[in-house]
């Protein structure tokens, strides 16, 4: 059996992973299909916002908020990553033995990675 802060260090961060997580591939809630954009290149974006008007702040929020579901599927895959080897690590280990500091930073970058989630899930 496990001692006690490697239960507690596992359960930590799989629960935090799981938690944030979840509404990505749940899908949020969401079930609107993004709108496809067209890809320009930067000459072209600059042309097209100094010769023509703007498209519309709709067409931009929909833009950014398609760009930032990608980017938080990608912090979320990381994440599990993480937590999966976080969690392979404290299972190499001797159960009587003192958490490494090796497993104690990997759980606080687990832990920064999933606050940086939190926030750009806000957005």
């Amino acid at each position: 059996m496990k001692s006690l802060p490697f239960q507690v260090a596992t359960l930590a961060a799989c629960s935090a992973a799981l938690m944030l997580a979840a509404p990505v591939w749940t899908g949020g809630g969401q079930s609107r299909s993004p709108r496809h954009t067209p890809r320009l290149s930067p000459n072209e974006n600059a042309q097209l916002s100094l010769n023509s008007p703007s498209l519309g702040p709709d067409l931009d929020k929909q833009a950014m908020a398609v760009e930032n579901q990608q980017e938080i599927r990608l912090e979320v895959q990381r994440l599990y990553a993480l937590a999966t080897e976080l969690k392979d690590e404290v299972d190499r280990t001797n159960a009587n033995m003192v958490l490494s500091l090796s497993v104690v930073k990997r759980a606080q970058d687990i832990e920064k990675l999933a606050r940086q989630i939190k926030d750009r899930a806000k957005r």
